[in-house]
Order: structure tokens, then sequence, then C-alpha cells
């Protein structure tokens, strides 16, 4: 049996044993069960991400969480991460930052996101996380079901294929259930501090260069990389290969 084929096995067996458990039992279990192995938060610090911290913090503190610092992101979340992380009483925290040498190589003027997105999300995001991930044997995500068709049959545990960056690990996926609004009422719930730029109408916060405020009635989404052909930045691909909506992911 091939690492994939176990891999996959091991998932089909963590989702059939987890079937029923909400999303905090799923991450708490998770993060001691020795079948899931050592895992990462993997965390943007951006609209809805003080949930899974505070689900880390109260499960399992020490947990390592990894915030990538692109060096295109807002003030508000460079001072919302620092803050969330003291409040939050996190033990392990570590700031990831792009290769100063590959920006310096590839995008000196820091310009790359407008003449090619998907390679700026790769020398600032995908490429430093698989990175930050070598030597883990699985990360948590924020994704949810209802977030877009590539996620809708989203279960908690999945397989990540493997790629010239590692030889494939568990993603784990506490919130694939939840509905809209329920990120809300946690933090409503929890008085959890919300990102300062909810309030101003981003709904979904990354890279200050792509992305912008959303209208009433536009999809949570609609803010990122805004009349482009981009729905995700690339850090939940397969195989390295950008997956647009509707795609199988």
């Amino acid at each position: 049996m091939s690492r994939h084929e176990t891999l996959q096995a091991r998932a089909d067996a963590l989702n059939a044993d987890y079937r029923y458990h909400s999303a905090i039992a799923v991450l708490a279990r998770a993060l001691h069960d020795p079948d899931v192995g050592q895992l990462a938060l993997v965390s943007s610090f951006g609209a809805e991400s003080v949930v899974l911290l505070h689900m880390v913090a109260l499960a399992r503190r020490d947990t390592p969480v990894i915030f990538l610092e692109t060096g295109m992101l807002f003030t508000e979340t460079l001072i919302y991460q620092q803050e969330l992380a003291e409040r939050l009483g996190l033990r392990d925290m570590r700031v990831i930052r792009p290769d100063t040498a590959e920006i310096k190589a590839r995008d000196s003027t820091g310009q790359l996101n407008q003449s090619d997105p998907d390679a700026c999300c790769a020398l600032r995001k995908t490429v430093p996380l698989a990175r930050a991930l070598s030597g883990f044997e699985g990360w948590i995500t924020g994704r949810k079901r209802y977030q877009g068709a590539a996620r809708a049959d989203l279960e908690f545990f999945e397989v990540e294929e493997p790629n010239g960056e590692h030889a494939g690990r568990l993603k784990v996926n506490p919130l694939a259930h939840w509905q809209p609004g329920d990120a809300r009422t946690y933090i409503e719930e929890n008085r959890l501090p919300r990102h300062p730029l909810v309030a101003q109408g981003y709904p979904s916060i990354g890279c200050m260069p792509c992305t912008s405020p959303v209208q009433d009635g536009e999809d949570e989404r609609a803010g990122r990389w805004k009349g482009q052909d981009k729905t995700e930045c690339g850090i939940h691909l397969v195989d390295g290969k950008f997956v647009k909506q509707g795609e199988s992911a």
C-alpha cells in the first residue's frame, strides 16, 4: 500500500470515528490522538481566525500556530495577531516570512501581485508554508463546506496530495460542517475580539493589495482578488496546481 493509500485509509477511519462530533470535540481529540500525529494550526489571523485560535487555546495551548507574514498584510492584521496571541496565551507562535533572497529576485518592486497574482501567492504563501509544515504529519484549517463548490464535500479529515515539497499529510477541518453565522455566534458567545477590519466591511481578509471591502448582498469572499479569475491563494491546492471554484479539489 502506498503512503497516499495509507493516509487515505487513515483519514477514512478518522472520519468514521469522529462523524458525529462537534467542531471543538474534533479538534480536541485530534490534538491528542496518536493516529492523527503532530499537528500545526495555520492561521491568517483574519476575520474568523479567532474561532480556531480560541479552540486551540482551550484544547492544547502549546499547539504550534503558523502565521504567514507575507510582507503585504494590513497593519491591523499584524497588530491583531500580536494582541490575540498574547491574550489567548498561545505558547508556540511561529511567524513565517517568505525568503528574502527569493523576494528580491522575483518581486523586488512588490508589484508581482498585479501582473501574476498566482505567482505572488506561491512566493509569499504557498512555498513558505510548505517549508514551515515540514516535519508535521498534518495541519488544521478553518475551511467550511458552504464556502464554495470546491469545498462542498469537505470532511473533518482529508489527505493533502503529495507534491515536490512533501510526501502527503492530513488536513483537519474542524469547522467543515459549520453554517454561515456559526462563527459570529461563537465569537459573540465567547466574547472574543474581532479583527478591526470586519467592522469596515471586510468579512474575508488577506493581503492588502488583493483585499477590498464587500458590499451588502455579496459573497463574503467577493473582496478577495476582486475582478480577477482567482478565488484561492494557493495554500489548498492539489499537486501545487491552482484549483478554481467548481473544480474537484
